[in-house]
């Protein structure tokens, strides 16, 4: 187990997911519950995630987490196109957070590929 808050990249998420909150709050009011609430969800998950894996025993768990971390980032990804492509956020906003969401999924490639390759189990 080890402390989340200590990773770089934990850091970044958790500023990113900040960062979220603040470019969706003017999202209509129509969106609280649609692109708003999802994009909101994903970029916490991101944050959430990597604090999961760090609690939990063993590389190949926090592996599974930051796979899971991953994941989340792609979707966050994919809704700031479709918030951008709504004109929910300005290209200024998009690229911005888009080029965050990018860093942190190199990070999080980064931090798995440090853990070593993935344990192989014969099914």
């Amino acid at each position: 187990m080890q402390d989340f808050r200590k990773l770089a990249v934990w850091t970044k998420a958790y500023e990113l997911a900040l960062d979220v909150y603040k470019a969706t709050a003017k999202f209509p009011m129509d969106e609280r519950f649609g692109l708003r609430s999802q994009l909101r969800r994903a970029a916490v998950s991101v944050a959430a995630n990597i604090a999961e894996g760090c609690g939990r025993s063993g590389r190949a768990e926090l592996r599974r987490f930051l796979q899971i971390a991953a994941g989340s980032s792609s979707e966050v990804e994919c809704e700031l196109l479709l918030a951008r492509g709504l004109s929910l956020l300005t290209t200024a906003q998009h690229g911005e957070l888009e080029r965050r969401v990018l860093e942190l999924k190199r990070m999080l490639t980064g931090l798995m590929n440090a853990l070593g390759p993935p344990i192989k189990t014969d099914n």
